[in-house]
């Protein structure tokens, strides 16, 4: 009778126990995110003016990227968004003619809706601030200086939770990054706001520690 009793208490006890309580998702998560980023710019980057009259055209890059993450409330956290070294070849007029690379650090504060909870899907919202390094530009011809940019950021993300330490991943960030030109050419100095502002868009794992 006392094994019977044994039995039936511990089963009761199981049942009542959420069966992904191991996925315990929410304050005092240290994590990671990785995986392959794009970072697609928007279209019609900006132009150097008379006497230039060129139009300023940036191309997609892919590469590694990868996120360290924090969680300080079920609901709430913070991540850094940090990549291997962007390059983006540049048209001038539809020529393929420069080419500019770039890092993009990104700090962003996220909201869980779904934090604290059993829930294997895990949506995160995020804004937040971009800081854009340049270097290695490059012009055909002559030379060409980007300065770096700050601007805020936008983020949007999920989990899909595997097990209680690996979760697939997708996530999308709005960048605004503005930066100075400047194009010497033939001892001449030409000036042009350049407008990136790129959608990044990564896929691949996060892994909580």
């Amino acid at each position: 009778m006392r094994r019977v009793l044994l039995v039936s208490s511990l089963a009761l006890t199981a049942a009542l126990v959420p069966a992904t309580s191991a996925f315990a998702y929410g304050q005092g998560d240290f994590y990671t995110r990785f995986g392959v980023a794009k970072v697609a710019p928007q279209s019609d980057n900006g132009d150097f003016g008379a006497p230039l009259n060129m139009k300023i055209d940036a191309d997609d890059d892919s590469g590694f990227a990868f996120t360290l993450g924090y969680r300080f409330h079920d609901k709430l956290g913070v991540e850094l968004l940090a990549a291997q070294r962007f390059e983006h070849q540049v048209q001038l007029n539809g020529s393929d003619m420069a080419s500019i690379h770039h890092l993009p650090p990104t700090l962003t504060l996220q909201y869980y809706p779904l934090g604290g909870t059993d829930a294997r899907v895990q949506p995160y919202l995020g804004a937040g601030l971009n800081y854009t390094h340049f270097s290695d530009e490059k012009l055909d011809g002559g030379e060409l200086e980007l300065d770096d940019s700050w601007g805020g950021a936008a983020q949007l993300g999920v989990d899909l939770l595997i097990d209680d330490h690996w979760a697939l991943n997708a996530a999308a960030w709005y960048l605004d990054i503005d930066s100075d030109a400047t194009a010497t050419l033939g001892g001449n100095d030409y000036h042009a706001n350049v407008d990136i502002d790129p959608i990044v868009v990564m896929g691949g794992l996060s892994y909580r520690f």
